[in-house]
């Protein structure tokens, strides 16, 4: 084919590309259903024990910074698509080593976030089992992901959106279930329950620190909206990406602050446990005896697509990384058979293990712990976006306010982690990733990526 007529097969290919079939309306009930998942479910009942009915003000808090990141990724987006997407934008704003760190601090992240799913579908798992160690069930699950990845499914999309249905209704079940608990439709409940806060302290149980170190659990709720700032490319109108954002987080702030709010007026903080959801043991009490089964069974299986999309997502970013030679061109290799970048997983699985093996040492806080480094993770991916769109684009004074803020909000959360020492192991951990990647960076910074740009200049 003439180098002509490649230019114009591309050109058609990046045409097609930036048409786009998304409505609006159908990316925010995408970004709904691709968001919720074991962060919420499980991790959410960390923040209520240790804020109480305060936790309810953090997910309003956090629904404000989340949009931040969003709006400016969704803006850079429109501005110039790129498979990249934020590894990019933060090359293209500070240089390779921006790009290369942002690259590895996701895929680190990532790592911790599928061991905190892995992790909350063994516990959750466990409320039928309750003496199988969590190790094992941590360890089938992770072998039923990759066995999945392996097959290379054909219909994954379509039963991911199934699942996104399975959590969204599991939601919604326990909403009218609980309503209608509180209006004495349903017998049972405890005495004991709280109901609705009169003052300061039975609001902010845990005070002002208590609160603030819920902020890192709420933001970690709408994790993965950054992977939904990259599908407003297929917008069919790009400039309406900020209203699916919106409206998106609307929705999801509304589902997240009714649910959580029935939660602390049904059950006393101090019984919450991050061993079973909230919502199972708000309604433990009343006489559902099928509802704890089929929330537990419904969160398990969405929680594992969400796992397995997300060993998805981080074996094709190393792919990816590799291509823009942020990593080693072994993990751009692929099998002949259904193309499957084989190294690339192998890696993912090695990440994986180590969860597991944790799991087998720490069994008691490694919920907490991995959780909370993966939420801070995710604080330090959304810092990058928000810094990196602060010098990409021409932001309006508006925007530029919008960005300090953000920023603000993020720094919180993290700062938070470190005033509660039931958790602040999490921030220690986060700290030890991001180190290492730091330091890797300087290494290739003086070593390779210097000499690089003095043979071009030469």
């Amino acid at each position: 084919m003439s180098s002509a007529s490649s230019s114009n097969q591309a050109s058609k290919s990046k045409a097609k590309a930036n048409k786009g079939e998304l409505a609006w309306w159908q990316l925010s009930l995408l970004g709904i259903g691709c968001t919720i998942g074991t962060g919420y479910f499980l991790g959410s009942g960390i923040g209520i024990k240790i804020a109480g009915p305060s936790m309810v003000a953090s997910f309003l808090i956090a629904a404000a910074g989340t949009y931040i990141v969003f709006h400016l990724l969704a803006k850079m987006t429109g501005e110039d698509p790129q498979e990249g997407s934020f590894c990019y934008y933060a090359g293209k704003a500070y240089g390779k080593w921006a790009g290369f760190g942002s690259g590895w601090n996701y895929w680190g992240s990532k790592i911790l976030i599928m061991g905190s799913q892995l992790t909350a579908l063994g516990l959750m798992t466990q409320f039928w089992f309750p003496k199988v160690p969590l190790w094992i069930f941590a360890a089938v699950y992770a072998v039923l992901a990759i066995a999945v990845v392996l097959l290379g499914t054909k219909g994954f999309d379509k039963v991911e959106n199934i699942l996104a249905v399975t959590k969204t209704a599991a939601i919604f079940m326990f909403i009218i279930l609980a309503a209608a608990a509180l209006f004495g439709w349903i017998h049972g409940g405890s005495d004991a329950r709280p109901g609705w806060p009169d003052g300061w302290q039975s609001f902010a149980p845990g005070g002002y620190r208590g609160f603030w170190s819920s902020l890192i659990y709420a933001f970690y709720a709408y994790g993965g909206i950054e992977t939904i700032g990259l599908m407003s490319m297929q917008l069919k109108k790009k400039e309406e990406a900020s209203k699916a954002g919106s409206v998106m987080l609307i929705g999801l702030t509304v589902i997240y602050v009714i649910s959580i709010g029935l939660v602390t007026f049904m059950v006393a903080h101090n019984a919450i446990s991050e061993k079973e959801s909230p919502f199972v043991t708000a309604l433990k009490s009343y006489d559902l005896a099928f509802f704890p089964h089929v929330f537990n069974a419904a969160i398990v299986t969405a929680g594992f697509s969400t796992m397995t999309a997300s060993l998805f997502a981080v074996t094709n970013l190393l792919v990816t990384l590799a291509k823009d030679c942020d990593a080693p061109k072994l993990f751009e290799r692929k099998l002949k058979f259904r193309e499957l970048p084989l190294p690339s997983l192998a890696l993912a699985t090695a990440g994986i293990a180590a969860s597991i093996v944790t799991a087998l040492l720490l069994p008691g806080k490694i919920y907490a712990y991995i959780t909370t480094a993966a939420g801070i993770m995710q604080m330090y991916n959304w810092g990058f976006i928000i810094v990196s769109a602060i010098k990409v684009l021409q932001l309006k004074a508006t925007d530029k306010t919008f960005a300090a803020i953000g920023l603000a909000l993020l720094l919180a959360a993290v700062i938070g982690v470190v005033l509660e020492s039931d958790i602040r192991w999490g921030f220690f951990i986060s700290l030890a990733l991001s180190g290492i990647i730091a330091v890797v960076t300087l290494v290739m910074q003086k070593r390779i990526w210097n000499k690089q740009h003095t043979k071009k200049q030469a």
